[in-house]
């Protein structure tokens, strides 16, 4: 129990530290401020790539349909919510869209599929696209020489 005040007092100091009057005044802690949020994006997507990947387990191929139930009566139970005050819904509709696209094929489980490419067989997949992207970019530059020459 005498956790709970130092918890509070550690959370004030760090409001404090990270309110838009100091963090403006310092680079410092802006760059911290950054590392600390992307830090935090780092822990979210690991801890909901664990739990989809269970759901994943879960639900088999029908995944995709829970996951779009999920996301649908998320933002229901936020519009009914905030159904005076709209404005105050955008952060918490944003939160979830979010999450939607973090748990989904970009997504922590969605990279640790068996039948994948190695990471060698992508890279020279970008090597090849890269090479040909090369290509026509030097056929169209050769097309203009021509046609700024006449």
């Amino acid at each position: 129990l005498a956790a709970v005040p130092l918890f509070c007092s550690a959370v004030s100091n760090l409001s404090q530290y990270f309110n838009p009057a100091s963090v403006a005044s310092s680079p410092t802690r802006a760059l911290l401020l950054v590392g600390v949020v992307l830090l935090a994006y780092w822990f979210l997507s690991l801890t909901l790539g664990f739990t989809f990947s269970i759901l994943h387990v879960a639900f088999g191929r029908f995944f995709w349909v829970f996951r779009v139930i999920l996301f649908s009566m998320s933002c229901v139970y936020i519009l009914h919510k905030y159904e005076g005050e709209p404005e105050n819904a955008i952060l918490p509709l944003c939160f979830v869209v979010a999450i939607y696209f973090m748990t989904g094929p970009m997504g922590f489980y969605w990279r640790g599929i068996p039948n994948s490419p190695s990471v060698e067989e992508k890279l020279e997949h970008l090597e090849n696209q890269v090479r040909l992207l090369s290509i026509r970019l030097n056929r169209v530059l050769e097309s203009l020489d021509r046609a700024n020459s006449k």
